[in-house]
């Protein structure tokens, strides 16, 4: 005989689970109570939105579920912008919440909350337990539709009293429930079709999304890339899935993507797309789209075949089993026009290039980057947070190996840095996690130094300093005829003594000069550091396509110019 508690517990460790973030009240202390006696390892946050997005920080560095736990009403509810991180984001997330006992649900009970309906539109699949026989095939389900397809986020709600009532689970027979009918595979019809286009393409292009990083096909991809020559742009949650630094790797695309990396996606005659949905912040105008290009789009999602845009050929099918297929077909071979296409493509990569240094009494967001890139262990992972940063970081930071960058995509979360870095510092114990944030961001999940500081974690801190919500700012200047409203941070905090407060290193960084002694003190640090860099307030992210624009709207400051232009139509 086992109680609801012990079983959780025993399900969670048969699965490997390791390590879960959280929080305890009232409605779930009956959990805590034999969690404490377990051998999974409970890290407790400051905040429950902490514990979410450690967990989805966790799933994403190493690709198994994370694991967050709340109490009802406001602990459930302070989990609801980490849920919905991890399913924008396709992260398995497995979140367990207390709810009021059985009798007295509905009935406005002190901290009751209807956290299932609360988060059915922001997970895979809500649970409310009312029957203690329904747990092992709920715990079953929840863990295979966390985990299987395109992963997301669970959600598993348990009244107090069912923790502790007993029930003999081995005599109940746990079956899982197929939800979804499995749509029709029309691979093989498509595939001769697919791999022809692909070989007679004369400007054949890749773009690859998270989906081939969740599936764990980049080595594929690279073999694909090798086999036929085609360049790689990525999405932002695609980054790692190609290393940046090979030569066919032509960088992000998208609103701030690299100029050479959009122009090539919309030169582009054959698009093959990999598990990526389309989002506006790529597609921009998805009306205006690609219209003259072939797309050949593969994802384990059918809900996002044909949805945003509409493709040539939408594969439904695992990205390891098109790429199996596609990889063994004869047929498959290099472009006869690929040089000349990487000819076309260089010259836009030498058209507008960057500027090769951010020169100056100013310290800039470029140069700072750029810094920590050169000098930081290559094995490192990178976490950002969401806002100017965020983007400066996906166009400067070469990111060389999958999972070695998670950043909020899908929802945007400002917070979502700090606990985030937390989680992956947990996912791979003593490998270096670098986080850059914003000083908007970092104040609002700050009070995790203390977990981090309790744990030691080798987390180096740089923290983006321009005292204002850049983003926010950069919007305001370029598209609200410079009304700035309510976007300056001037009462903002003294962050290195507040890292003290923490017991915490910290160093301040406020000039190009001791930019690069300082980031080596901050990465030669022992533990967590925090880093706070001021950095030129009126510095704007560039490139960037306004709202609903194509590439050729592209605006930005290309190499040896000081003004701002667009993109020459071409």
């Amino acid at each position: 005989m086992k109680n609801g508690a012990e079983y959780i517990i025993e399900f969670l460790e048969k699965k490997g689970v390791e390590v879960v973030f959280g929080y305890p009240g009232g409605q779930i202390l009956n959990f805590y109570h034999y969690l404490g006696r377990s051998n999974l390892k409970h890290i407790l946050v400051r905040h429950e939105q902490a514990a979410a997005h450690a967990a989805c920080g966790y799933a994403r560095v190493t690709g198994r579920p994370g694991v967050c736990i709340a109490t009802s009403g406001p602990g459930a509810t302070n989990l609801v912008t980490g849920i919905a991180d991890a399913y924008l984001d396709s992260i398995p997330l497995i979140a367990i919440t207390g709810q009021v006992k059985l009798q007295d649900i509905g009935k406005d009970s002190f901290q009751e909350a209807d956290i299932t309906g609360i988060t059915t539109p922001i997970t895979k699949h809500s649970y409310l337990i009312q029957d203690l026989k329904q747990l092992p095939g709920v715990l079953d389900e929840a863990w295979q539709v966390a985990t299987k397809g395109r992963p997301g986020p669970v959600l598993i709600d348990v009244p107090k009293d069912l923790f502790l009532e007993q029930e003999d689970m081995a005599a109940i027979h746990s079956h899982l429930i197929t939800r979804k009918v499995a749509r029709e595979d029309n691979t093989e019809k498509m595939m001769p079709q697919i791999v022809e286009r692909l070989s007679h393409a004369k400007r054949p292009l890749i773009l690859a999304g998270g989906g081939v990083i969740s599936a764990g096909a980049w080595d594929a991809l690279a073999e694909l890339v090798q086999r036929t020559g085609i360049p790689v742009v990525t999405t932002l949650m695609g980054k790692g899935a190609y290393p940046e630094d090979q030569p066919l790797a032509l960088g992000m695309v998208g609103m701030h993507g690299l100029a050479a990396a959009n122009l090539a996606l919309s030169h582009c005659d054959v698009l093959l797309c990999l598990g990526t949905r389309f989002s506006d912040r790529v597609t921009g105008n998805r009306r205006n789209f690609l219209d003259k290009a072939c797309i050949i789009h593969v994802d384990t999602d059918a809900a996002e075949l044909q949805k945003n845009v509409i493709t040539d050929f939408p594969v439904h099918r695992d990205l390891n089993d098109f790429f199996k297929a596609l990889l063994e077909d004869p047929k498959l071979v290099r472009s006869e026009a690929a040089g000349e296409w990487s000819s076309r493509i260089q010259q836009w990569q030498n058209q507008y290039k960057q500027p090769e240094a951010y020169t100056g009494d100013i310290l800039k967001p470029q140069a700072l980057i750029r810094s920590v890139a050169r000098l930081a262990d290559p094995r490192s992972v990178v976490v950002t947070d969401v806002g100017q940063h965020q983007m400066f970081v996906a166009q400067h930071y070469p990111i060389r190996q999958p999972r070695g960058f998670l950043t909020s995509g899908g929802l945007g979360a400002m917070g979502f840095g700090l606990p985030a870095a937390m989680g992956a510092a947990f996912g791979v114990p003593g490998e270096p996690v670098i986080l850059f944030v914003g000083d908007g961001g970092f104040q609002m999940t700050l009070q995790e130094l203390a977990t981090i500081r309790e744990h030691r974690l080798p987390i180096k801190i740089f923290i983006m300093n321009n005292g204002n919500l850049g983003m926010i700012r950069q919007w305001q200047g370029l598209f609200f005829e410079a009304h700035y409203v309510a976007s300056d941070l001037p009462a903002f905090p003294d962050f290195v003594k507040l890292a003290e407060a923490y017991d915490v290193p910290a160093f301040r960084i406020t000039t190009p000069a001791e930019l690069e002694e300082k980031v080596r003190q901050v990465l030669s640090t022992q533990g967590p550091v925090l880093a706070d860099c001021w950095i030129d307030t009126n510095e704007y992210v560039f490139p960037m396509i306004p709202p609903g624009g194509k590439p050729q709207d592209m605006i930005g400051r290309w190499q040896n110019e000081t003004h701002i232009r667009s993109i020459s139509g071409e």
